[in-house]
């Protein structure tokens, strides 16, 4: 199972046997205009322009000191979060490779392992204000099972910044369509002050994403997905 953020093949496909799917999927890349922005931009994915959205919307990055991003690979998310928080102290997490970012953490190790929690708290140095998360498990091409996959790491996420947040911090986590599962989303607004879906335009409009924003933790004394 891939935990990875950004969108799912952002790489580029040898030319070499390209199926009639992936010469769709080259051709829609050579024409998005997010992806042509992300170039020019310096972003390393148009994902990137995810956040700065949702956080035109939502206010997501003000007054942060200390982020954690899952699913960093590529990067473009702690780009953002550099961007507009030049102060702030980010760690990320990914099974795929990562390239440096000056002022960025980064593990290349499974999220899902019992020893990354503590890693991620231990180069953090302290309480998050934002955790982050763009994971999405590989598909299988059966919507449920997919959909069980992806909300697992959602969910496991979620257990993550419940127990790590600074009070009055928030959780950003990509979902995918019909939103929160009812059992994490009534955790969310027993934890959290506000909880909200959104779907930022640069996400394509074929997608399946959504992102599910909670603000303002209120603490940790509430109780856990069980």
């Amino acid at each position: 199972m891939t935990r990875s953020g950004g969108d799912p093949g952002e790489r580029l496909r040898s030319a070499k046997k390209r199926t009639t799917s992936s010469a769709r999927w080259l051709t829609r890349q050579l024409n998005d205009p997010y992806v042509k922005k992300a170039k020019a931009d310096g972003f390393r994915s148009r994902a990137a322009y995810k956040l700065a959205e949702l956080d035109e919307k939502f206010a997501l990055l003000a007054g942060v000191q200390r982020a954690v991003d899952l699913g960093i690979a590529p990067g473009g998310w702690s780009q953002v979060v550099r961007q507009r928080c030049p102060k702030a102290r980010v760690v990320g997490i990914d099974l795929l490779p990562t390239e440096p970012i000056e002022g960025v953490t980064i593990f290349q190790m499974d999220f899902m392992a019992d020893e990354a929690p503590a890693a991620l708290r231990a180069a953090l140095e302290g309480e998050p204000d934002l955790v982050l998360s763009d994971m999405a498990a590989n598909t299988v091409g059966h919507k449920q099972t997919d959909h069980l996959r992806t909300m697992g790491l959602v969910e496991t996420a979620a257990d993550f910044a419940i127990e790590t947040l600074a009070p009055g911090g928030t959780f950003v986590a990509k979902v995918l369509a019909g939103g929160t599962d009812t059992a994490l989303l009534a955790l969310l607004k027993r934890h959290f002050a506000s909880v909200k879906h959104a779907k930022p335009p640069a996400s394509r409009k074929d997608s399946s994403e959504w992102y599910v924003i909670a603000k303002g933790f209120k603490g940790r004394g509430q109780g856990r997905l069980t």
